[in-house]
């Protein structure tokens, strides 16, 4: 099966016709500007030729000094006569008679018919009536010079003028397409700056269940029976979960970036209490049932214990409760707190607690609060009461965009 041929682009055929943009207008402005003396050409000739004029007064004026001469035979005044009767008959010869005859009262009829009477009187006429129309002519082709030349000025300037039209429509062009290219430039370093901090935040949230998994399978082969073997298998399968979860690579946009949330009603007590330890006490209700995605909350109370455990070294107080009907978690601990100034700045990406203590990336409080945002909340940093720090995490009504959770597996076990 044959595929149909391609189309060309909408984009791809506005910039062919912004290309050809320039040629057009060139064109388009040059047949405008030659138009007045092509019409001046075309109307009026390439010049008018006053000889035949000139030629007619001549003639008349030969044969009445012709008629004066006693030395002229009559064949020779009749030879004379004949040339200038012959000047006055043939009309072809004047160019633009038409014209001239119209512009006034003279005719070359009126030469003719004062040569044919043969007397002073008519002759005197014809005479006048030559040289009259010869003053027209030369008026007539001082008046067309004076066309030709306001033509061609006009037409010069208007060359001029499509010259530097063409080439500002060109310079605009090529700044466009600068700025096009600029424009794509910094679109392609925007898709490559996403690109490497979706990769930096999975390489982030992998590293905690990586660890987890590590230490489960080291664990493993030296357990002493058959239920410690089972409770360190069910945490391998915990975190191996938790790396599929959080490193499916067709995902890393709706997971790092712009966040796409699988919710479903989840205890949040049964995550809390995940996280008690010898240093971490937990205080939550018997049950509080949230529509939220269960995989990254766990990720947000895995970053704010991790925090709270990291900065301080003494006991830290996870605690669970609801307020107006929605969920909060506090995480508190009893370490020298955080200036107002790092507080500021510490959800943006790579800035950090206490430069003393671990090191650490930066990652983790930018991510719980675009998380606590997808989740209709926030998270806050506040002093606490007596020393140390506090950080309260809210939730709300999930946002409108998310994505229903659909049967992929066992990824948050309980």
């Amino acid at each position: 099966m044959t595929r149909p041929p391609a189309r060309p682009r909408p984009e791809l055929l506005r910039e062919l016709l912004l290309a050809l943009l320039p040629l057009l207008a060139t064109v388009t402005l040059l047949a405008l500007a030659t138009q007045p003396a092509y019409d001046a050409l075309l109307h009026r000739g390439k010049g008018l030729k006053p000889y035949a004029y000139q030629g007619l007064v001549q003639d008349l004026l030969l044969y009445r000094a012709d008629l004066l001469d006693p030395r002229l035979t009559p064949e020779q005044r009749a030879a004379s006569y004949d040339r200038a009767l012959s000047s006055a008959i043939n009309r072809e010869q004047y160019a633009f008679l038409d014209r001239i005859e119209a512009s006034d009262d003279f005719r070359l009829l009126n030469v003719r018919r004062g040569l044919e009477q043969r007397t002073p009187e008519g002759l005197q006429r014809a005479v006048q009536e030559a040289i009259g129309l010869n003053n027209l002519v030369r008026d007539y082709s001082a008046a067309q010079s004076a066309a030709y030349e306001q033509a061609f000025t006009e037409m010069r300037g208007a060359l001029i003028g499509s010259a530097v039209f063409s080439g500002l429509l060109s310079l605009v062009l090529i700044l466009r397409s600068l700025l096009l290219w600029r424009a794509e430039q910094r679109r392609a370093q925007q898709r490559e700056d996403r690109q490497r901090e979706a990769l930096n935040l999975a390489s982030h949230e992998m590293r905690r269940p990586l660890q987890s998994l590590l230490l489960a399978a080291d664990a493993l082969r030296a357990a002493p029976d058959e239920a410690l073997r089972q409770r360190l298998l069910a945490q391998i399968e915990d975190s191996a979960a938790q790396l599929a979860s959080r490193a499916d690579l067709t995902r890393l946009n709706d997971l790092y970036l712009d966040v796409t949330l699988r919710v479903q009603p989840t205890d949040l007590t049964a995550l809390v209490r995940r996280f008690s330890s010898s240093r971490v006490h937990v205080t939550a209700p018997a049950q509080l049932l949230w529509p939220v995605d269960a995989n990254r909350v766990r990720q947000m109370l895995e970053n704010l214990v991790e925090n709270a455990v990291k900065y301080t070294q003494g006991a830290v107080e996870l605690t669970l409760d609801a307020v107006e009907g929605a969920p909060r978690v506090q995480v508190r601990d009893h370490g020298p707190g955080m200036s107002d100034e790092l507080r500021g700045r510490v959800f943006l990406p790579y800035e950090r607690g206490p430069q003393s203590l671990t090191p650490g990336s930066g990652l983790g409080l930018p991510l719980v609060r675009r998380y606590a945002r997808a989740h209709g909340g926030d998270v806050m940093l506040t002093h606490a009461p007596g020393g140390g720090l506090l950080i309260t995490l809210t939730f709300g009504q999930a946002e409108t965009h998310v994505r229903p959770l659909t049967p992929q597996g066992r990824l948050t076990p309980g």
